[in-house]
């Protein structure tokens, strides 16, 4: 336990060190409090650049606050993951490729700590700067669109992040997998299209896929009530990624030890 704890300090330091602990959280703010703002701003803005030509008229819809909510996380799930993906394409493959991995796993550390220590400190990250920025989301659009309850708040951060802590495992399997950060990317960003792909096609059957954690989300806000589905596809998603970390643990101890 003291050996997890001495490479995750060593992990979040390092993020330190990159300032990831304050410009991720900054953009993940910006992305949650675009929507909102932006569009109940929108007509003051186009009055502002001069309006619309004579005879022209744009009838804007009637917005919900669970609408521009779900607008929100839909900025997390393509802006969001871009981040993401390009935050941690590098964070164990370039240390394989400098050497600085074989350095450390022969002090020894364990395969299992190495692994385990650099994923809970990137889901840490993400879990907060997701936090400060459904928050704030949460909170222009009760101000501006109509309120919005702290428990709908909670449903929404919790079970989505979810969907992102998939996308970090995903990352670090592929970082176990390759050496070159670029590729690490590719093949990530690859599996996260096959599988928003595949739900698509398979919709019928794919109840459970993660894909669908969002759809499920906009259900619970409109109702109040979350889905059994939501259940369901929440705990095939935490199956995926245990299966993710010990598949990374295994591609790595196989590799190395080669």
């Amino acid at each position: 336990m003291r050996q997890w704890a001495a490479v995750f300090k060593r992990e979040n330091l390092e993020l330190w060190r990159n300032f990831k602990w304050i410009w991720v959280p900054i953009v993940f703010v910006l992305l949650g409090v675009m929507d909102p703002i932006s569009t109940y701003y929108l007509p003051k803005i186009l009055d502002a650049v001069g309006g619309m030509p004579d005879g022209a008229t744009i009838n804007l819809p009637e917005f919900l606050a669970e609408d521009i909510l779900m607008a929100s996380l839909s900025q997390f799930s393509q802006l969001g993951v871009l981040i993401i993906v390009l935050m941690t394409m590098g964070m164990i493959a370039r240390e394989r490729r400098s050497g600085v991995a074989e350095l450390i796993l022969v002090k020894p550390v364990k395969y299992s700590t190495y692994i385990t220590a650099k994923w809970a400190a990137t889901v840490l990250l993400v879990w907060v700067s997701l936090a400060c920025g459904v928050l704030m989301s949460w909170y222009y659009t009760s101000v501006l669109f109509g309120e919005l309850s702290f428990s709908q708040f909670m449903h929404t951060l919790l079970f989505y992040s979810l969907w992102l802590i998939l996308v970090v495992s995903i990352s670090v399997f592929m970082n176990t997998l390759v050496k070159n950060s670029g590729v690490v990317a590719f093949l990530t960003f690859i599996t996260i299209i096959a599988s928003s792909i595949l739900t698509n096609i398979f919709n019928k059957y794919l109840v459970w896929s993660p894909n669908r954690l969002s759809e499920y989300i906009m259900d619970t806000l409109n109702t109040g009530v979350i889905p059994t589905e939501l259940w369901g596809t929440a705990g095939v998603t935490l199956v995926l990624v245990i299966m993710l970390l010990v598949a990374s643990i295994f591609t790595l101890k196989n590799k190395e030890l080669a």
